[in-house]
Formats: C-alpha cells, sequence, structure tokens
C-alpha cells in the first residue's frame, strides 16, 4: 500500500510541476477561422500550405504569426501577416503560482502568445482558444 500512496505522490507532484498557467488554459495552439470577406471562391493559404476556399477553420502554433494567402482567378495575391502577442496576465499569474519553471514552460511550448486582436481589428477573439481572422481583399471583385 505504501508503494502506491508514494507513486501517486510522484505521479500528482510531477503533473503539477510540469504544467502552467498558459500551457493549462490556452495550451500552445489556438483554434483560427479564416474568412475571405466577400470571396468565398478565394483559395486560402496558411504559412504557404492551401488549406481550403473561403472560409476555414484549424488549429496554429500560438508561438508564431499567422501569414495567411488569398489567391483568386483573375486577382493578384494578397497576403496579410497576423502578428502574435505577449500574454502579460498569464506571464504574471504563471510567475506567481508556478515561478520559472512555469514561465519556462509556456515560453517554450509557445503558450505565452496569442494572436494581437487589440492591435489589428481584423482579428476578433471569441475565447482564449478561439479567434476569427477576416482577411480583405479589396482589389478583386467579389464574386
Amino acid at each position: 500500500m505504501k508503494k502506491w500512496t508514494k507513486v501517486l505522490a510522484v505521479i500528482t507532484l510531477l503533473s503539477i510541476t510540469l504544467s502552467s498557467c498558459g500551457v493549462m488554459f490556452g495550451g500552445s495552439k489556438f483554434s483560427g477561422t479564416i474568412v475571405a470577406k466577400d470571396h468565398p471562391n478565394a483559395e486560402i493559404y496558411i504559412n504557404g500550405n492551401n488549406v481550403g476556399k473561403g472560409t476555414v477553420t484549424g488549429l496554429y502554433p500560438r508561438n508564431r504569426p499567422l501569414t495567411v494567402e488569398l489567391r483568386q482567378e483573375g486577382c493578384e495575391t494578397k497576403t496579410e501577416t497576423f502578428d502574435n502577442a505577449f500574454r502579460t496576465g498569464n506571464f504574471i499569474l504563471s510567475l506567481v503560482t508556478w515561478g520559472i519553471v512555469g514561465i519556462a514552460i509556456d515560453l517554450g511550448t509557445g503558450a505565452s502568445y496569442k494572436p494581437d486582436h487589440k492591435s489589428n481589428p481584423s482579428i476578433q477573439k471569441l475565447s482564449d482558444k478561439n479567434y476569427v481572422f477576416t482577411v480583405k481583399y479589396p482589389d478583386c471583385p467579389p464574386n
């Protein structure tokens, strides 16, 4: 019985020390919906990969900017980069609750970042894990 108690105590201790605020409450990825405004037939490329047409949803890493390209026949390619921002509140909470270990985990996994919805009106925050990115394609006539 003592052996199982020790094993349970070690597992509990590891689970507490190897996670942090950002990883628990935001994760290293977020769900993003990319909308080609008024262009349902526009091909959407994210970080160079074709992901669909018109509106697409996927999981994207928090620690890298999101580069979106819209391509439609007869129109020039539209490229927009959505930058990320540091999650200051997450950093402070990780520092207070988990210390250096929590900060290292958040920085290492990318959980310390989020899409910069405050500086870019094209990004709508639905929750800590869900965002909508609207890409306007003004040089291409709507279809």
